[in-house]
């Protein structure tokens, strides 16, 4: 019997460049605001890790606007780690590391439990495409590698309190269509007991294009 082919991990098709870094379009649509948000609400300086890195590319936007972030890639898919490699050896800076191999829904982030504490975590358009336990795992992992007075940085779609934009609320649908372990997750109802759990405190809830939000939650 043959094996069962992984889960795709993008929901959408994502442009290779001759050197092997990715592109994704909806990177391209949200870079800007989310930079804004980042600047702005959590940092812009320090040492950041960012789990379910993706195509690369807001690591190497970020660092780009940002002189003061030194960032890392993670991410437990392998084809998305070449990418992220290619952008590292692409960069113009020395600020831009990684790829790491990191399961967020394991109790051990491997080689990011080393190098804690960190001043930033941050999770782009992960929850939810990823099944509850990775979730979290993400916030417990920040809990435990942040330093006092660090933050964690989500943005993505969001249900509050019950209540979800009718946009959102078709694509959760169609998420759990596809997998279901995954679904556009509540702020208020899944989110927030984690980070208590976690002795992260939410800090920043920031209004986004497209219905989406940024969030941000600080270490105690």
């Amino acid at each position: 019997m043959s094996e069962t082919p992984p889960k795709p991990v993008a929901l959408e098709a994502r442009e290779a460049g001759e050197d092997g870094r990715r592109f994704s379009p909806s990177v391209a649509r949200n870079r800007e605001p989310i930079r804004d948000a980042f600047a702005e609400h959590v940092s812009r300086e320090g040492r950041v890790l960012e789990i379910a890195s993706g195509t690369g590319e807001h690591g190497a936007f970020l660092t780009e606007a940002l002189s003061g972030l030194d960032w890392t890639y993670s991410d437990v898919d392998a084809a998305s780690r070449e990418s992220q490699k290619a952008w590292v050896a692409e960069a113009t800076h020395d600020r831009l590391h990684g790829p790491l191999v990191l399961d967020a829904s394991l109790a051990d982030w491997g080689a990011a439990e080393a190098e804690r504490p960190w001043d930033v975590v941050v999770s782009i358009n992960m929850v939810h495409i990823a099944p509850m336990s990775a979730v979290e795992g993400l916030f417990a992992g920040a809990g435990r590698l942040l330093k006092p007075g660090g933050r964690l940085f989500l943005y993505g779609p969001f249900g509050r309190d019950g209540i979800m934009a009718p946009s959102n609320a078709r694509f959760s649908e169609d998420l759990k269509r596809r997998d279901m372990e995954w679904g556009v997750r509540d702020l208020d109802m899944e989110l927030l007991p984690l980070a208590s759990l976690a002795d992260l405190i939410l800090q920043d809830i920031v209004e986004m294009p497209a219905n989406n939000l940024a969030v941000v939650f600080e270490r105690t």
